[in-house]
């Protein structure tokens, strides 16, 4: 195999595209780094495949993770979406995307944005790993812990260390791009 760093994706064409050019990459867009979020909490005792191969149905439901749009979604709107066979029909998972929308704008109101939020954690550097084998790769981190506890003071759910990792790097505040990946 050419990259190791596409070794848990390769062949599928939804994954390539979102490991080539949107993973690991520096977001600072409010709208993305939600959407980000909500589909990692998603992702919960599941594979990122499953999520990634639903989230235009995610983007549907979700108002295209209009933050405003969806921190005012009615429990009507919710509970409809349970039957949706398009998302995973989690009611806690749903339900949060609700709650999280409304807490990442009291983010912002304290912040000024969701991003100086989720920048401050990291003193607004990337982490980059510069890792030689995928084996390497933690799962979570200091970083994300403390993400994580504050998220979880908040009243976010679905926000775990190992949620929270994956976001940093699915935002890319976290590099975890092999040395040798073309895409880095």
């Amino acid at each position: 195999m050419g990259n190791a760093c596409r070794a848990w994706y390769e062949g599928d064409r939804i994954l390539e595209e979102y490991h080539d050019h949107e993973w690991c990459k520096v977001s600072h867009d409010d709208r993305f780094q939600f959407e980000m979020l909500c589909l990692e909490g998603a992702s919960v005792g599941l594979s990122w495949k499953t999520i990634m191969h639903k989230r235009e149905a995610y983007r549907t439901a979700f108002h295209n993770f209009d933050i405003d749009a969806c921190a005012a979604m009615t429990d009507d709107e919710l509970e409809g979406l349970l039957t949706d066979a398009g998302l995973i029909r989690n009611r806690s998972k749903i339900f949060s995307v609700r709650r999280n929308a409304q807490i990442v704008k009291k983010i912002q109101a304290e912040y000024g944005s969701f991003d100086a939020y989720l920048w401050k954690f990291t003193d607004g550097r990337v982490i980059d790993g510069h890792w030689k084998d995928i084996a390497e790769i933690p799962t979570e981190s200091d970083i994300s812990r403390a993400m994580s506890k504050d998220m979880k003071k908040r009243g976010m759910g679905f926000v775990g260390p190992v949620i929270t990792y994956s976001f940093l790097q699915s935002i890319g505040m976290v590099n975890d791009h092999l040395d040798g990946c073309a895409y880095r």
